[in-house]
């Protein structure tokens, strides 16, 4: 095989009168083809340069041309045909140029269909097989030789015709598919023929199709008159649509003394039973049998199938037209009240057979009150929680914590979720009163720690004042059932008078990070929540609107429409008499405040954000880069100051909000859009670290060092014609 290989390409050849081995595709002298040579195509029809330069099998995968055909096979060995119609399909598959020829099953053919021609590259008929079948060989209403059996295309699909005219070939007219005689002979015997006996066809396949699954569900009760006590039972009753069949449940109540039992009913049609009792057994029948001859030959008889059914009893069954609520249906004997339904069987019903009134039948006796447990009173001993749960059962258990509230709540980044205000003692003592402590409630776990600030040469040691933990409200019974009061997240304002095991502290001030919080979750915080805090001031300032404008533009002599926060903070106390807490105040204060926009040394800023990283072990660079990149579908370097800010707290930044946005705006350009690339590169204290000495900085003016949080911008001036307006309309 390998020597037959050899001769065909290559042959012998003379040069310079020196005998050579030469190919078969070299031409003559000129380039002229030799005798019998014949040249094979080494590019395509189409110029170079032309579509894709992806390969054939990535251009074209999954592409696939598909022609009908049919070829004629002869049958020497039949008188009653001589020739068969065979029809086929022709895949061209266009990534290798194989091809592949099928033959669909036809029911009771006799013979051997499927694939006929594997997939491969089929050569063309002599005399060029050297060459191969290729997209050009194909078209609509032709003839193909494969292995010296002729196929006769008729027609192709869609995409096939799409695709043959974008190649630029033009279609023949799709060709008429003849009738295979033989086939067609027998399919008119088949229909002339009558069967000898009566046939009969129930076809039950597209009820179940329909409603395969589809099941009404009734509850029903039964008043057993046997029963010793006459108690009712109650049913389950299941009626499936795919076959018209019911099963009945019963629900056994605990400490029934009834044995429990699979079904009180197995599944199958439910008969209506006539008044003179049941049907004997062999009565009821699907087909009813003829004996022809009866005994006058022999003891032989010949039976055949009634098709008129004479004499046939037909016993109707319950169907889902006979079932509502407050029918009684007769289960063998037993009279089943039907109670109720689900939903299902109620919208089942109402779609169907337009029924709306479902309106149940009661059944049971009222539930008597359920009495509630008594548990004895706390006794002192461990928390109240712990002595609570050794009462709930003979284990005792401790008590559950609230961990989904945890996870939520506990330190997430720079996301402390602690409330911190700064309080005073209240107290006649001179000693104790110029004493200030932090409280700090944990929202996790709602527990309250209070630190006091050291003060030299006060003579009082600071530190730690109160150990963390959950504190009670004051004024409650210490040994009693109920559980107790503690204080709440919403309990803590500026302005609020807290007693912490008999200290009574007055909370003056708190930190930026609280003020905020309270803020964005005012639904939760009614102090500093500034539609209800307004529609309050609203309800007392509405009657003196007149008065209210004069007083706030008495206090604004130089008409600048801004007031300070001092003069602010009186008038709203003496337009409310005392009713708003100080908290409510500051909350209308930083709502209506102008803030003065700080310029922030870039420097510094970077610094700071470098050293969170660093300390944090943030070194996820190139995948911020490439997430921002990937977002950039316009590929212009920037990026939205909100898309940034979403996509840096997905990578969970270990810096504040404020902090971030501030860093973004610094990149920003003059249409407001980020340039995302040298955020990142600024950011990453690997490559781009910045010196230490940049870091040391003086601190800000503004900053409050008990708070330990980043500066808040105070509250220098505050806008008052937006409150007014607010409160009263715009005045014309």
């Amino acid at each position: 095989i390998g020597k037959e290989k050899f001769h065909k390409s290559q042959h012998w050849g003379y040069c310079n009168n020196v005998a050579m081995l030469v190919g078969e595709d070299k031409p003559g002298i000129g380039g002229e083809p030799l005798l019998g040579q014949k040249l094979k195509p080494k590019y395509s029809v189409f110029p170079e340069g032309m579509g894709s330069d992806a390969p054939a099998w990535v251009a074209f995968d999954k592409q696939v041309l598909s022609f009908d055909a049919y070829f004629e096979e002869e049958v020497p060995d039949k008188n009653q045909e001589l020739y068969r119609i065979r029809h086929c399909k022709i895949y061209f598959y266009l990534e290798d140029d194989t091809i592949q020829v099928i033959e669909p099953q036809v029911k009771n053919s006799g013979i051997t269909q499927g694939t006929i021609v594997r997939r491969h590259r089929i050569p063309l008929p002599p005399p060029h097989e050297d060459q191969f079948y290729t997209i050009d060989n194909f078209n609509i209403n032709i003839e193909v030789i494969f292995y010296a059996r002729r196929y006769k295309i008729i027609d192709c699909d869609q995409f096939t015709k799409n695709f043959l005219r974008k190649m630029g070939v033009r279609l023949n007219p799709p060709a008429g598919c003849p009738d295979d005689p033989y086939t067609k002979e027998r399919q008119k015997i088949l229909d002339s023929m009558k069967p000898l006996r009566p046939y009969e066809r129930i076809d039950t396949l597209k009820q179940f199709l329909e409603h395969n699954g589809h099941v009404l569900r009734f509850f029903c009760v039964w008043d057993d008159p046997e029963s010793m006590f006459h108690d009712p039972r109650e049913l389950v009753l299941h009626y499936y649509l795919s076959d018209d069949t019911i099963d009945i449940k019963e629900i056994i109540p605990v400490n029934s003394g009834r044995d429990a039992v699979p079904l009180f009913l197995r599944r199958d049609k439910l008969p209506k039973y006539a008044p003179t009792g049941l049907y004997q057994p062999g009565t009821i029948t699907s087909r009813t049998v003829l004996n022809v001859f009866g005994k006058l030959v022999g003891n032989r008889g010949r039976y055949i199938l009634d098709n008129r059914k004479t004499g046939a009893v037909h016993q109707e069954f319950y169907r889902d037209s006979d079932l509502k609520i407050g029918a009684v249906i007769n289960v063998w004997g037993r009279k089943i009240i039907l109670c109720d339904c689900d939903e299902f069987t109620k919208e089942y019903y109402r779609t169907k057979y337009g029924i709306e009134d479902f309106t149940p039948v009661p059944y049971k006796a009222p539930p008597p009150p359920k009495t509630e447990k008594p548990f004895p009173p706390y006794t002192g001993f461990g928390s109240e929680e712990d002595s609570l749960c050794s009462c709930m059962g003979l284990l005792p258990r401790p008590p559950q914590k609230d961990f989904k509230k945890f996870m939520e709540k506990d330190r997430s980044g720079m996301e402390s979720n602690i409330l911190r205000f700064l309080a005073e003692l209240v107290t006649d003592s001179p000693i104790d009163k110029g004493r200030k402590f932090i409280i700090s409630y944990f929202l996790s776990d709602d527990t309250i720690s209070v630190f006091e600030r050291i003060q030299r040469n006060s003579g009082i040691l600071g530190g730690k004042f109160l150990e963390r933990g959950r504190i009670k409200k004051p004024g409650q019974e210490l040994f009693k059932s109920e559980p107790s009061e503690y204080f709440k997240a919403q309990n803590l304002f500026v302005g609020a008078r807290v007693c912490f095991h008999g200290h009574n502290f007055l909370l003056v001030d708190a930190d930026e990070y609280t003020f905020n919080y309270m803020e964005k979750h005012a639904n939760e915080f009614s102090m500093a929540d500034t539609c209800v805090i307004l529609k309050k001031l609203k309800d007392i300032a509405e009657p003196h609107s007149r008065e209210i404008r004069q007083m706030f533009a008495a206090a604004d002599p130089e008409h600048t429409k801004v007031i300070e926060y001092v003069p602010f903070r009186n008038l709203i106390v003496s337009i409310t008499d005392g009713a708003f807490s100080e908290h409510e105040i500051m909350t209308l204060g930083r709502y209506y405040s102008v803030r003065d926009e700080y310029e922030m040394d870039l420097p510094f800023l970077l610094a700071v954000a470098q050293e969170k990283l660093k300390k944090n072990s943030f070194e996820n660079f190139e995948q911020l880069s490439a997430v921002l990149i990937y977002n950039d579908r316009e590929k212009c370097g920037v990026l939205p100051h909100e898309m940034c800010r979403t996509i840096c707290k997905s990578f969970k930044l270990p810096m504040a909000d404020d902090d971030l946005q501030a860093l973004l705006t610094m990149f920003e350009d003059d249409h407001k859009q980020v340039e995302y690339k040298k955020f990142v590169d600024k950011l990453n204290w690997r490559e781009n670290p910045i010196p230490a000495f940049q870091t040391i900085k003086v601190p800000l003016k503004n900053e409050d060092d008990w708070s330990r949080q980043p500066p808040s911008l105070p509250v220098k001036g505050i806008k008052y014609l937006p409150l007014l307006d607010d409160l009263f309309g715009k005045e014309e």
